[in-house]
């Protein structure tokens, strides 16, 4: 069930962020992988198309049976309309919870 709840939030937020037409040409401004093991793991990036996003996963409630992947996360990009949007996301027990805001160029 973790996983799954991993899976489906790369899955929405790949769809959302689809790249422009610029993405093609972005370069990596910024990389940050941390893999802490199977208890979570920790990345960052920043290409120069604007995008940015970060995520983090931990276990929780490690080996009772109300053991959760909890993934928090955030992703900034521009949009085909000029405009900056960023979503926040946490996925856990209780789902996939996104919160949306735009933010003037």
């Amino acid at each position: 069930m973790k996983f799954l709840i991993a899976f489906f939030v790369f899955g929405v937020v790949a769809v959302i962020a689809a790249p422009v037409d610029d993405s093609r040409n972005a370069q990596i401004l910024r990389y940050e992988n941390e893999n802490i093991g199977v208890d979570g793991y920790k990345f960052a990036y920043e290409t120069s198309d604007g995008v940015s996003r970060s995520e983090e996963a931990q276990l929780k409630n490690v080996g009772t049976e109300n053991e959760a992947l909890v993934v928090r996360g955030t992703i900034t990009w521009i949009a085909a309309d000029g405009q900056s949007y960023t979503l926040n996301y946490i996925a856990d027990e209780n789902g996939f919870q996104p919160q949306g805001a735009h933010l003037p160029a």
